[in-house]
């Protein structure tokens, strides 16, 4: 039997501690003891971009990262990024233009979007496309996802907030 470990994060503003088998990615902790399955399991090798989350402001593959290794940080999952008020700018941006289809790659695009959008809030179509080519959408063909990116830039300027997701 494995030696369990413990692990204290914050995820979504919420502080969880929990026994973890070392080897237990985060994702699996995610979606298993947190019951937070918007974080989709894809590749698994951390190239299709579907696990993507933000560990302590910053992408991450949760399917490359242990559960273990997050142990203090602060994790924001698409759970996050909705408020009791509303969507995101970002997540209302996507629906409006039509920026998913199936949904499975959709919360890998929004946390990757909330960080580039975060440090840069007026991106070129160069920069958008390199943070989009981190991603693997199989059903759309990424013109919407981009005109999605580009509402979502507008929605954040005229509401003059930053991508960053609420504290919780």
């Amino acid at each position: 039997m494995a030696t369990m470990k413990t692990v204290r994060m914050k995820v979504n503003g919420v502080t969880h501690e929990s026994e973890v088998e070392p080897r237990t990615t985060l994702v699996d902790f995610l979606r298993g003891p947190l019951a937070l399955t918007g974080t989709h399991v894809g590749c698994e090798h951390g190239v299709c971009g579907a696990c993507t989350i933000l560990v302590d402001g910053r992408t991450a593959r949760s399917c490359l990262m242990l559960a273990v290794q997050a142990d203090g940080a602060e994790i924001t999952t698409v759970e996050g990024l909705a408020t009791p008020e509303g969507l995101h700018p970002i997540q209302q941006a996507f629906i409006e233009e039509h920026g998913l289809q199936c949904g499975f790659c959709t919360p890998g695009f929004l946390m990757s979007l909330v960080e580039l959008l975060s440090e840069n809030p007026d991106p070129s179509d160069a920069e958008i496309k390199d943070v989009l080519g981190g991603q693997i959408c199989r059903c759309t063909g990424y013109q919407s996802i981009l005109k999605s990116v580009h509402s979502a830039i507008a929605k954040l300027r005229t509401a003059g907030v930053a991508a960053q997701p609420p504290l919780a």
